[in-house]
């Protein structure tokens, strides 16, 4: 049960950063005006907006998703033995969603929302990214410890680091441009892919705008790195499902290049970003996975430092 309730929290947060790309996608942040934790000085709005309807409907799922992070590390911490790997896990996975709603109450109170196209919105929103990746791959780690997955070793493993940690790097960097190109297509929508080319290449354009230009270049060296990480790295060859899962990142990011394509071509339609953000989340959890079978510590070394996670009990997650 353990094992489930923490996929379960980690699909619900994917959800969650879902329904936080649709506010900044809508013009929807200053849907509360600059106030939080209130709403527009209020607990509850009266004849709310759609757009303070969207921002709290944020807002409250946000909380639930800290609350859950919450339980699942009491419960990983009065489950798992002192030492165990889900435990330092589930603690970070709780430290980095309140980091989440730090970043997230800063963008608010600087009123770094809506309209605002300067340079300090790209930034925080880089760092939103950078953290909310950090946080899928805490909550994917203790959700694949607490079913059985052993902890990782860095140390003796060859160019397995080097090449997986290299690909989950690409993803980041991919990531913040993604974060930053479409806040660009959020600030200065275009009528038509020319205009849109002929804003990005033009001298006096906006810092967004040049910075939207770096995003498909970065996202096809990314899908390379990644692609060959999947075919270099040092996988548990004889484990069918880690080679499943190898083939199936891989096609992710193949699809993820064609989801990104069509976004372009279609001027970045509110439904598109969300699909491209949501395969974006599905890769990085996918790579970490993949990256957790490839650096998982030896049976015979489980005995180290950092406890083997116990087998779950048979129907028990």
């Amino acid at each position: 049960m353990l094992a489930r309730f923490a996929w379960l929290v980690l699909f619900y947060n994917v959800a969650v950063i879902l329904w936080g790309a649709l506010v900044r996608a809508t013009g929807s942040g200053a849907g509360c005006g600059s106030h939080w934790p209130l709403c527009n000085g209020e607990v509850v709005p009266r004849s709310p907006a759609v757009e303070t309807l969207i921002e709290l409907t944020h807002r409250a799922t946000s909380g639930l998703a800290l609350l859950l992070v919450a339980a699942l590390l009491v419960w990983t911490w009065r489950a798992r033995p002192r030492g165990a790997a889900s435990r330092a896990g589930a603690a970070a996975s709780l430290l980095l969603i309140l980091v989440e709603a730090g970043i997230g109450a800063g963008l608010v109170l600087l009123e770094l929302v809506a309209g605002d196209a300067s340079p300090a919105r790209a930034v925080w929103m880089a760092a939103h990214l950078l953290n909310t990746f950090a946080l899928l791959a805490a909550l994917t780690l203790t959700a694949h410890w607490l079913s059985g997955g052993a902890a990782l070793r860095l140390r003796g493993r060859g160019s397995g680091p080097a090449i997986l940690g290299g690909a989950l790097g690409s993803v980041l960097l991919v990531g913040v441009s993604g974060a930053v190109a479409a806040l660009g297509d959020t600030l200065f929508p275009a009528r038509s892919l020319a205009e849109a080319l002929q804003a990005d290449l033009a001298p006096a354009t906006h810092l967004l705008l040049r910075l939207r230009l770096l995003h498909p270049v970065l996202a096809i060296l990314g899908a390379v790195a990644v692609v060959a990480a999947t075919i270099l790295a040092p996988l548990p060859t004889g484990d069918p499902r880690v080679l499943r899962l190898a083939r199936s990142v891989a096609g992710l990011v193949l699809f993820q290049l064609a989801v990104g394509a069509l976004n372009v071509a279609l001027l970045a339609p509110v439904w598109m970003q969300l699909l491209h953000l949501l395969v974006a989340d599905l890769v990085w959890i996918g790579l970490v996975l993949l990256t957790a079978h490839g650096l998982a510590a030896p049976a015979a070394d489980q005995a180290g430092i950092v406890n083997p996670e116990p087998a779950p009990a048979a129907g028990c997650g």
